[in-house]
């Protein structure tokens, strides 16, 4: 506030009285503030922080593995229910399986998913991003919650996940009930020349590089095209799955999907299929134009001592998503049985 000094012993109006009053007395409030102010660390040091809702919900629902990794995981339903327990598809989190979760939670069961090493919520560490990663942090969750007499349902990569958990951990600690494989990528999705049916290491190599130059792009047009079948003439498109696609892979670290490509793509899984003996369900659409059904599902369930393959006719990829109706009861009655 600007304001106007009298010349020296020259008398004041009683107006420029009251301006200078009002302006020591606002001096004298700033100056309050300030000592307010720089006793604010002092008293904060004295005190000791009431938790909030995010910080009790942060320190509820992780698991630190042993290589020091913090997974993020969700748990709802009963305690004592039979626990169901969902693996995501790569670039995505746990969010992806919100649809299976309040289903089966709905129908009594306990469900959990955690988000993936460097997705999600997870932490985003620099190392681990391979099959044998996955499926240990996936038992870190399931030994932390001592989950027994489970199902575990995978998705896409998820369902190498769930291979190699099952085969690796799961089944050898008596752990696991059934197992799920949704549109999976086992046994093998690379084309060599002990599996000439699989893609070429061009179609990776283009994949990586789409994350690599432009992701935030690259997470619009999957979803857009194949990912859900949305680039099928009469296809009906939801704009709000496209975008919720792209919310959960802008979550995580771009170098965790880059180098999550080469475990999706390169892993061979042929041991931890034949090594499975629990009874194990295998869904995928013929129409998947992500991981083909030829070289995926038709190929695992002769690999799998236990297995079963029920086929889709025109189902995408992500058809968890846009046929749920159909998929959950088709799971439902597979846990029941």
């Amino acid at each position: 506030m600007w304001v106007a000094i009298p010349e020296k012993n020259a008398p004041m109006s009683p107006r420029q009285l009251d301006t200078l009053t009002l302006t020591r007395r606002q001096v004298l409030q700033v100056g309050a503030s300030a000592l307010a102010v720089m006793a604010l660390p002092a008293l904060a040091a004295t005190r000791t922080p009431s938790p909030t809702p995010e910080n009790t919900y942060m320190t509820d629902n992780f698991v630190t593995t042993q290589d020091g990794v913090r997974i993020f995981y969700k748990d709802w339903g009963p305690r004592d229910a039979q626990p169901i327990v969902f693996h995501h598809g790569w670039p995505l989190s746990s969010d992806d399986w919100d649809t299976q979760m309040l289903f089966f939670v709905q129908h009594g069961y306990r469900v959990i998913a955690h988000d993936r090493r460097g997705h999600g919520r997870s932490a985003q560490v620099s190392e681990g991003h391979d099959m044998d990663h996955y499926a240990a942090d996936a038992s870190a969750v399931a030994e932390h919650l001592d989950l027994r007499n489970a199902v575990h349902i995978g998705h896409s990569t998820g369902g190498g996940e769930v291979a190699r958990y099952v085969a690796k951990f799961g089944q050898p600690q008596g752990r696991v009930a059934k197992a799920v494989l949704v549109s999976a990528v086992p046994p093998l999705m690379l084309k060599t020349a002990s599996n000439p049916g699989g893609l070429p290491i061009e179609v990776f190599d283009g994949i990586r590089a789409g994350v690599a130059a432009n992701r935030a792009q690259l997470f619009l047009d999957f979803p857009t095209g194949p990912f859900y079948g949305f680039n099928r003439p009469g296809a009906t498109i939801y704009p709000g799955v496209i975008q919720n696609w792209w919310r959960q892979g802008m979550m995580g670290s771009a170098k965790a999907h880059y180098e999550g490509i080469k475990a999706f793509s390169e892993t061979d899984q042929t041991d931890d299929l034949k090594a499975i003996t629990v009874p194990t369900l295998v869904l995928h659409g013929d129409d998947d134009q992500v991981v083909p059904i030829a070289d995926s599902a038709e190929l695992s369930v002769k690999l799998l001592k236990n297995g079963s393959l029920k086929v889709y006719k025109g189902y995408p990829h992500g058809m968890l998503t846009t046929h749920a109706d159909v998929i959950n009861k088709d799971l439902l009655a597979f846990i029941k049985s």
